[in-house]
């Protein structure tokens, strides 16, 4: 792909997933556009096995713009990161086709494994604010990981994660539209689960009620 379509295609992009941007202008001083410009770069000099000059290049793009992308990762097409401010993707890190990131989300290890030791992220994926994915495992199609949710271990297709440890709420298994993936309209567990004691609260409190009623009313009988 030429550098003048990769451009464009970038600046299409954006446009249609940020409202905030109103002209084409304003892309070329938006992060996501700088950094990903800074990693095809990088990663084409990881790929040559020129690490330093890859390290090199990928530094300048944090200190510009406060995302962090290893030159290593692979990153599919109609990636998308949101502001991005300290989103972090480390070395062996697999992203998708049109995958979303919002601000201060991490892509990383446990410090633990060797070889493969970042997430694989399908396609049409969403990642919220601030949450973290951390292991060697799959984040499966079609699936939305809640904001400040923290996911250790394998997330099945087209589900909802929230929670710490994050939590997976089963979605009908069909593709998500990109206009679903927001960040706000998600499950919560603990929510339903809370209102599910309180419901079940509510009827053992008239259960006894009526026991205490029938007790006096056995009472009153015998006198």
């Amino acid at each position: 792909m030429s550098f003048i379509k990769t451009i464009k295609e970038e600046i299409k992009l954006i446009r249609e997933r940020d409202p905030a941007i109103h002209s084409n202008m304003e892309v070329f001083l938006y992060p996501s556009f700088k950094v990903m410009l800074y990693y095809r770069l990088a990663h084409k000099m990881y790929l040559k096995k020129h690490y330093f000059l890859a390290r090199w290049i990928s530094q300048r793009a944090v200190r510009k713009t406060g995302i962090e992308i290893h030159p290593g990762a692979q990153i599919g097409k109609g990636f998308f990161i949101d502001h991005g401010n300290g989103v972090i993707i480390g070395e062996t890190t697999v992203i998708g086709d049109n995958v979303t990131l919002y601000q201060g989300v991490t892509l990383g290890g446990t410090g633990k494994e060797q070889g493969k030791r970042h997430p694989t992220i399908g396609n049409n994926v969403m990642i919220s604010t601030g949450a973290k994915v951390l292991g060697s495992f799959t984040i499966g199609d079609n699936s939305k990981i809640g904001a400040g949710s923290v996911v250790l271990e394998e997330v099945p297709p087209n589900s909802t994660v929230v929670g710490v440890p994050g939590r997976v709420v089963k979605r009908n298994n069909q593709v998500l539209p990109q206009e679903e993936l927001d960040q706000v309209n998600l499950p919560d567990p603990v929510r339903e689960d809370i209102a599910g004691l309180q419901h079940a609260n509510s009827e053992l409190t008239n259960r006894l009620l009526d026991l205490e009623q029938e007790l006096r009313l056995l009472k009153a009988g015998k006198e």
